[in-house]
């Protein structure tokens, strides 16, 4: 093969490369950009998050794993309390009376009361596709820059607690 070949090629390889790297750590450190509203205080923006590890976990109130997640959420929340770790649970309910899947912010309220969390609405689903939430429940980290930190997270184990799931990838962020 002439020189000048092998010389485009390799260049052309090494083009690849550097692409598939800079591909890779942008699906991975995606920035979020969002604003929701809080069934109880104000709304909650990306940018008021930076310089926070944030835990958001998107699920609905009638699923049967949302009480086994939000036990797990307020556990998570007390072992990292003080350590810049805020946690969300995010309801991806409809905030329509007509829908099949509505919940009123009432019935919200009750909830966040219950288990002493946040609840946050994402009523017509665009933050959660936003940031890569294809199931419910399903967990999503950002970083202190306001980077979702890897892939949504879901399909976790009920049984094995949601703290012991999260904790090597928040102790690796702080």
């Amino acid at each position: 093969m002439p020189t000048k070949t092998r010389k485009c090629v390799a260049a052309g390889v090494a083009f690849t490369i550097v692409l598939a790297t800079q591909i890779a750590t942008f699906s991975q450190n995606r920035a979020a950009d969002f604003s929701m509203r809080a069934v109880d205080g104000p709304p909650v923006t990306a940018d008021g998050l930076r310089g926070e590890l944030v835990v958001l976990a998107f699920g609905a109130s009638w699923l049967p794993l949302t009480r086994t997640q939000m036990e797990g959420l307020k556990k998570l929340a007390d072992q990292y309390a003080g350590r810049g770790v805020v946690v969300y649970w995010v309801s991806t309910e409809s905030e329509s009376p007509k829908s099949k899947n509505y919940v009123s912010d009432d019935q919200l309220r009750e909830l966040a009361r219950k288990y002493k969390l946040t609840v946050l609405r994402d009523p017509d689903g665009a933050v959660s596709k936003r940031l890569g939430v294809d199931q419910l429940p399903s967990v999503v980290i950002l970083d202190k820059q306001g980077n979702v930190s890897g892939e949504a997270i879901g399909g976790m184990d009920p049984n094995s607690g949601l703290p012991t799931q999260l904790a090597a990838r928040l102790d690796k962020l702080l």
